[in-house]
């Protein structure tokens, strides 16, 4: 049975398509729950929930007090997670990732689950009472202990090889897209599960291997995010979290929290996301490595730029652009931020610029991200990364929108559209919609008028 629409985009109509129930069905167990808490008579009409799963109107407090009781869930419960998160508690698929104990058994579990259907709800199922405890209890966690026995021996080559194929699914993550990537991911995810559970090894090759099972989740993560999966993003995001944590690896946990941060401000939670990256900002001692620093503090300024706290954003691009100017050979830097560089750095600033209402700051951001020519490699390598050079592309053509400059916005969108043509992702698309809308506007305009015209045809 596919998900429908409605029950990928709520969590009341997740539920009820989960259990088959109607609408109706629900609505008339609930006001019978509320007659018998004292509550007085509830109307169960259908349209009811629609209204509810649409967001035209909420339950009223008691009427969620009713249908917690029918879940067991606590009123305590419904008010930290509010409408409509408290909803996930009563999904079974979601309690062992958030709810279960931060051990290495839990985190297995966890790594199961997230091997298991994929999952193709598009709403967000964090509140900031879930992240704000993630976090916490990330930081708290206590790593894997000692070695397993039963089983195949196996040796440090095993977590070798998971780990170099690893690096070659992010390579192909730029250059294909996520569609078929997150498919591959979760078959890692499943293969590197089955090797903790059924093999026997040291205590450092067991936490490789959950190191491996992290950066596997977060690449899940990553691509069911690109994918527009939002709740399966999630759900790997925080099982990454779990097996960094039982690796005691510091860098695939913060590199965990900065791409789970990129679809928290995205989809609009920017506070959410100045927290995790905060998170990850506190292993930078541990971490040592001045480019993945200044990655995060260009994140960080992208969020602080998504709440429209422009003094914020600044501090961050400044400590961006002041750590980066200590980063060494990339070569002695954690592999997941091969991607990362200068021109990468002024790309951020630019899309962040933007946010804040300034095209022509954004303009120099973007020029100087092609310029950057302080040692070699340093600019930014459109040809590496077909999909983000796209987005940054549209984000240009935007800037030159904005100043009035229609023709440059034109080629620009052009050169975009190429750019993206045979990769897969679902945020891409999205940005060259909002690209087209924004020019729609001009649409009087000949060029303009024919570049719709040219891209129509792929909506």
């Amino acid at each position: 049975m596919t998900v429908d629409t409605a029950a990928a985009l709520h969590p009341l109509a997740y539920l009820l398509w989960k259990r088959g129930m109607t609408n109706e069905a629900y609505l008339f167990r609930v006001a019978e729950q509320h007659r018998r808490m004292g509550y007085g008579q509830m109307g169960y009409r259908k349209e009811k929930a629609s209204r509810w799963v649409s967001g035209e109107h909420a339950p009223t407090l008691r009427t969620q007090f009713a249908m917690a009781a029918l879940e067991k869930i606590s009123p305590e419960a419904v008010l930290a997670h509010g409408w409509p998160g408290w909803l996930l508690l009563a999904v079974p698929d979601d309690h062992p990732v958030f709810t279960a104990p931060w051990t290495t058994t839990a985190t297995v579990h966890a790594l199961e689950i997230a091997g298991g259907p994929v999952d193709r709800r598009k709403f967000l199922i964090t509140t900031s009472v879930t992240l704000g405890s993630t976090i916490t209890q990330w930081s708290g966690a206590v790593p894997a202990g000692a070695a397993t026995t039963g089983g195949r021996r196996i040796d440090h080559s095993v977590p070798d090889r998971f780990e170099r194929r690893l690096d070659d699914l992010r390579h192909l993550d730029d250059h294909m897209g996520s569609g078929d990537v997150y498919e591959a991911a979760r078959t890692e995810v499943r293969l590197i599960t089955s090797t903790l559970k059924n093999a026997s090894c040291t205590e450092d090759v067991r936490r490789r291997l959950l190191g491996a099972a992290a950066e596997a989740s977060r690449s899940a993560g990553w691509t069911a995010y690109d994918s527009g999966q939002i709740a399966a993003a999630e759900r790997h995001y925080v099982t990454a979290l779990r097996s960094a944590a039982s690796a005691a690896d510091p860098v695939v946990g913060a590199n965990t929290l900065a791409f789970w941060a990129i679809q928290q401000y995205s989809t609009g939670n920017p506070r959410g996301a100045i927290d995790l990256v905060e998170a990850a900002l506190t292993q930078a001692p541990r971490i040592g490595s001045a480019r993945m620093t200044a990655m995060l503090h260009a994140r960080a300024c992208r969020a602080h730029a998504r709440a429209g706290d422009a003094r914020a954003a600044a501090r961050s691009a400044n400590a961006a652009l002041d750590t980066y100017a200590h980063a060494g050979a990339i070569a002695d830097d954690p592999s997941c931020v091969y991607w990362f560089n200068l021109g990468e750095t002024y790309q951020l600033l630019g899309s962040s610029a933007l946010n804040l209402g300034d095209p022509k700051q954004a303009l120099r951001h973007f020029r100087d991200a092609s310029t950057a020519h302080s040692a070699e490699g340093e600019a930014y390598n459109g040809d590496d990364f077909p999909r983000g050079h796209a987005i940054y592309l549209a984000r240009l053509a935007e800037a030159h929108l904005a100043l009035g400059d229609v023709d440059a916005a034109v080629d620009t969108a052009h050169t975009a559209v190429s750019r993206m043509g045979g990769v897969t992702s679902a945020r891409g698309s999205s940005t060259l919609d909002d690209l087209r809308l924004k020019l729609s506007r001009r649409r009087g305009v000949p060029a303009v008028a024919n570049f719709l015209n040219y891209t129509a045809a792929d909506h």
